[in-house]
């Protein structure tokens, strides 16, 4: 059976600071992220294990184990690259004229984006998506992992907003923790996101 793997880092676990320092970098990425990889590669097993016994009781438990393990797989694997040591900045190109057209300005984005990250209550994400069915940005506030998530849409920028994603250093400074998210943001990796996104409708 195929599983999933944890992926490294492209950036040493001190490059982000002060954003985030060494110490929350490296528990937030070996021991959070760490767990959903193996809780969806649990959930596979056991999902296997149920069909091979013919035993449908367990599929329901399975299936939403699996569902929020692998969302905060895919979500941690997402907000890593979406950061860098030299990032922040606005975008430039197609994705600057995307967000834009769909949100008005930049500044029009950025104080809706931050508004729904300090807007979530108890776990969860924030994140620009495009929505191939609309042709547009969005932004969506995630419940947990995968809660509230808009079908077909495709993550661009993530943000995570569990407390294990930066109670250690803000405490409970969470605007704080936004605001200096802005000054790491990897602007290239989220146009190539969107650039991907686009391709099958041209």
């Amino acid at each position: 059976m195929n599983v999933y793997t944890l992926p490294d880092l492209p950036y040493d676990y001190d490059a982000l600071e002060p954003f985030l320092s060494k110490q929350l970098l490296e528990l937030h990425h070996k021991k959070h992220h760490a767990a959903y990889v193996a809780g969806a590669n649990t959930a596979l097993a056991s999902l296997e294990k149920a069909r091979s016994i013919g035993d449908v009781s367990r599929v329901s438990k399975c299936t939403r184990d699996l569902a929020f393990n692998l969302a905060g797989h895919v979500n941690h694997s997402v907000f890593w690259t979406n950061l860098c040591a030299d990032g922040g900045g606005e975008p430039t190109t197609v994705l600057a004229d995307g967000i834009a057209n769909d949100f008005g300005s930049f500044e029009a984005f950025k104080r809706q984006f931050c508004a729904l990250a300090t807007s979530v209550q108890g776990s969860g994400w924030v994140m620009l998506a495009f929505d191939p069915v609309s042709s547009r940005l969005v932004t969506l506030q995630l419940h947990d992992h995968q809660d509230c998530m808009t079908a077909g849409v495709v993550p661009l920028l993530m943000l995570d907003m569990w407390e294990h994603a930066y109670y250690l250093d803000y405490h409970n400074a969470k605007a704080d923790y936004v605001a200096a998210f802005w000054d790491v943001i990897n602007w290239d990796d989220v146009a190539r996101r969107f650039d991907k996104a686009l391709a099958p409708a041209s």
